[in-house]
């Protein structure tokens, strides 16, 4: 891999034609206000500022990712695919080495669509982020070791999902507390598979938390983590709803709190998620994280209702952050210590069972996962995904997962799971995702 030492690229996709409603805090205004104050700005002619087009993701990209009951079409539109898109072209700028880093200013989000998407959940269908990584690991090379960092105030359950059981990759996910905010998951008891514990991470932090509280999980907690870690690209998974003006949560982050962030983050590639104050945050915070990135003094950006005063955070959730953090650092600390036939048993599969439920479109899901306790590798995985849609029909799905690095045994053992499972399963849906020999097979 190429690495540039200077130069910020921006990639910028509105979807100016989708929206779940022209009344949602999901549609295509969220980047108006955005797009109007960089030109203002002047930041798109800055010398160091390279501006590049999104690309369309393909079938084959969002299946590395996603099985999509019944298919990728039935899920994605041309915008979720132009969405994802425009996070790989970040990607291939930053790889390529013609730009240090990259932000993908682009919508639909992505972070809650989990492995199996049978709709949307969390305004999301499929999930950017994500399909960007496995198209890194495809064309880049899939040993890199990549953290995520997301800093969306809701649970990235979604990445956290699909990276569950995956030793390279870190995902950690700095949110308000899962008990008073959807989707009501993200606790620090979440940790990771058999075959990746500790790779996920955690931060669920209380109502009210400022620009201090963010800060002091950053250097007292990410920041040391990343370091032990020694990942080859960092990805700030750049929601922004946890600021001060948020209509659906209750954060009380700054425009600064967030350049700060990245300065000391340095993410390699930054992906827009959430944030649904159209005009009294992400107009500043987006400039704010734009020219952090890019080296420039960002100390002037500043909402025009912005008071230093009005925004101290309480004593009680001062020693609510610190408890958090001081339970994780000891859980991170002792990782490699753990006996893991103690949280996982001893059996040949870890399983467990998950009721997910797709907000956006009506859907109710239930999920049984079976993970083989491999000795050579992190094993094959076997899942059952039974979904009643909103017009009451039901639809199960049969799916074999085969990792990254899967040894041999686990990979012939999987291929067979599949075709026993599309012979003699009476079930609407079988699909094989093999990601070592990224082969994507099913009964349809």
């Amino acid at each position: 891999m190429k690495r540039a030492n200077k130069g910020t690229g921006l990639v910028f996709f509105p979807a100016f034609d989708w929206a779940i409603s022209a009344t949602h805090p999901e549609r295509e205004e969220r980047l108006l206000y955005t797009r109007d104050q960089i030109f203002e700005e002047g930041i798109m002619d800055l010398p160091n500022i390279k501006e590049y087009r999104a690309g369309i993701a393909s079938e084959k990209d969002v299946q590395r990712v996603h099985i999509c009951v019944p298919n990728v079409s039935a899920v994605a539109t041309e915008s979720h695919l132009i969405s994802a898109g425009g996070a790989i072209a970040a990607a291939d700028a930053v790889l390529q080495g013609e730009v240090k880093n990259a932000f993908a200013l682009v919508r639909p989000p992505g972070h809650h669509a989990m492995r199996v998407v049978h709709g949307a959940r969390g305004f999301c269908n499929i999930n950017n982020e994500s399909i960007m990584v496995e198209y890194i690991r495809k064309k880049y090379g899939n040993h890199l070791k990549i953290a995520f960092v997301d800093t969306d105030a809701h649970h990235a359950d979604g990445t956290q999902d699909i990276y569950y059981n995956d030793p390279e990759v870190l995902h950690i996910s700095i949110h308000q507390d899962g008990r008073t905010l959807y989707p009501g998951t993200g606790f620090v008891d979440e940790l990771g598979g058999p075959g990746a514990f500790a790779s996920t991470l955690n931060v669920p932090l209380p109502p009210n938390t400022t620009d201090e509280g963010l800060h002091y999980v950053l250097d007292n907690f990410v920041l040391p983590v990343l370091e032990e870690f020694k990942p080859d690209l960092v990805i700030n998974a750049a929601g922004q709803d946890n600021h001060y003006t948020d209509p659906l949560t209750n954060m009380k982050i700054s425009a600064q709190g967030y350049a700060q962030l990245n300065e000391k983050l340095k993410p390699d590639i930054a992906v827009l998620q959430g944030g649904y104050s159209i005009e009294g945050a992400l107009p500043y915070v987006n400039v704010g994280i734009i020219l952090a990135m890019a080296g420039i003094d960002y100390s002037y950006v500043k909402e025009p209702d912005y008071y230093p005063e009005r925004r101290l955070q309480s004593d009680r959730v001062t020693e609510q952050i610190k408890r958090t953090v001081e339970q994780l650092q000891t859980i991170w600390s002792k990782r490699n210590s753990v006996d893991l036939n103690k949280i996982f048993g001893k059996g040949r599969y870890y399983e467990r069972y998950r009721r997910i439920y797709y907000d956006t479109d009506g859907i109710q899901e239930e999920q049984k996962e079976k993970i083989y306790r491999c000795s050579e590798c992190t094993g094959y995985r076997l899942i059952t995904s039974k979904a009643r849609l909103f017009t009451g029909r039901k639809q199960t799905a049969h799916i074999v997962l085969i990792p990254h690095h899967a040894c041999r045994s686990c990979q012939e053992v999987g291929l067979e799971e599949f075709h026993k499972l599309k012979k003699n399963e009476k079930s609407d849906f079988v699909y094989l995702q093999d990601s070592e020999n990224d082969l994507y097979l099913s009964n349809i």
